[in-house]
């Protein structure tokens, strides 16, 4: 048997891994299950998206590769959407970078700024690609806990001073998946000058920018002075425009550092489809109509998880923005658990805290993706699966058992 290699050995296990097959279990078995896992809601992508895409499959100029540049109305489109929605120019020839989805670009670009001896602060919990990218990289990751402590923000005053010396890159995302934490201008402000005055690359996150309610309105990075300097932003057409599996997303960035991006990819990939990157122009142009009405089905699907989780005996801030409810456990209830318990009594699916990692753990994620009448159902079965365990949590330590 071949041996694998040291890298592949520390790698952690996608926490979504196991679940597709043990939900269709489930299914398979009679259980009702309720997906409330997985940040891929059940509502459909633009009409025109479909359209277009349908359109493109009869052209057979879109059936060929590719390549980096892609479909030349797809750059013209991110570039006018960024001008109209940030007010941020961008030059869509080499300024933008078109991606297979974010998730490959927020891995892929460590590779170009990163190396052995290197550091990259990564929030935990946190999106599992920023660990990926640093690890295939041979780089050393620091871990920066996303606690209530500090509303959830990477605290770059507390990173010690050895820490920063080596470090090449700093993962941010905000509105943040999972804890749902939004950043102030004030904090972007000071993240921006330690990377500017560290030459730190500065990898922001930005799937969830369309996703704000109550008026709050998520900013770009580049909004920032000085963020031209050392930040790419990454954006996806996945939660904006529920299309989640069409895997269709893009970066912006300075045209060094959109370069570099470029060219690690131009040896993993050559190019999306370009029918969906014609479908991509298709959902950008539709924005101005779809997206408010799709946010409004988001807001009423939070509100009714926020009152079904209080009303099932949990305590959880109701969120500014992004898709998710970051719920507090109660002491000694750990979250793996709990979460185990929940899907394999009550089919419901829920994920723990500790699969965002080690600073996750206490909390558990729930996605508002399904309609309101089913996440009242999944908060009150979940409510059983939390008494149960509270119960005998309490015998134990009545026993004398810690």
């Amino acid at each position: 048997m071949p041996r694998l290699s040291l890298r592949f050995a520390g790698f952690p296990v996608y926490p979504l891994a196991h679940i597709p097959a043990r939900k269709q279990a489930l299914i398979a078995a009679g259980v009702d299950v309720i997906d409330l896992g997985a940040g891929d809601a059940d509502l459909p992508p633009p009409p025109r998206a479909v359209a277009a895409l349908q359109a493109a499959a009869e052209v057979p100029a879109m059936q060929r590769y590719g390549f980096a540049m892609g479909h030349g109305p797809y750059r013209d489109a991110i570039a006018a959407w960024m001008q109209t929605r940030f007010g941020q120019p961008f030059d869509p020839r080499t300024e933008v970078v078109p991606l297979l989805g974010s998730k490959e670009g927020l891995a892929h670009v460590a590779s170009a700024y990163l190396g052995p001896g290197d550091i990259a602060i990564l929030p935990d919990p946190a999106y599992q690609a920023y660990i990926g990218g640093t690890l295939l990289s041979d780089a050393t990751p620091y871990v920066y806990p996303l606690r209530p402590r500090t509303n959830f923000l990477v605290d770059v005053d507390e990173i010690p001073g050895d820490v920063l010396a080596r470090t090449r890159v700093l993962y941010l995302n905000y509105p943040n998946n999972p804890t749902a934490a939004i950043a102030p201008r004030d904090y972007l402000e000071r993240v921006v000058q330690v990377c500017r005055d560290r030459d730190i690359l500065l990898v922001y996150d930005n799937a969830y920018s369309e996703m704000g309610f109550d008026g709050y309105v998520p900013p770009s990075i580049f909004e920032i002075d000085g963020a031209r300097e050392v930040a790419i932003e990454f954006h996806s057409l996945s939660k904006t425009y529920n299309m989640t599996g069409w895997r269709c997303g893009w970066a912006v960035a300075n045209p060094a550092i959109a370069s570099a991006l470029t060219r690690i990819k131009s040896f993993t990939d050559t190019g999306q489809y370009m029918g969906i990157q014609a479908a991509g122009v298709a959902a950008i142009e539709s924005w101005a109509e779809f997206v408010p009405r799709n946010l409004a089905v988001f807001a009423e699907r939070r509100d009714a998880a926020v009152a079904a989780f209080h009303a099932s005996g949990f305590s959880c801030e109701t969120p500014r923005a992004t898709m998710y409810l970051w719920i507090p456990l109660p002491e000694g209830i750990p979250s793996a658990a709990f979460a185990e318990r929940l899907r394999e009594e009550q089919g419901v699916v829920v994920m723990p805290g500790s699969g965002f990692g080690a600073g996750g753990e206490g909390f558990f994620r729930v996605s508002f993706i399904q309609p309101g009448d089913r996440i009242a159902e999944a908060a009150r079965r979940a409510g059983v699966v939390l008494a149960e365990m509270v119960k005998a949590r309490d015998a134990m330590v009545a026993a004398g058992h810690p």
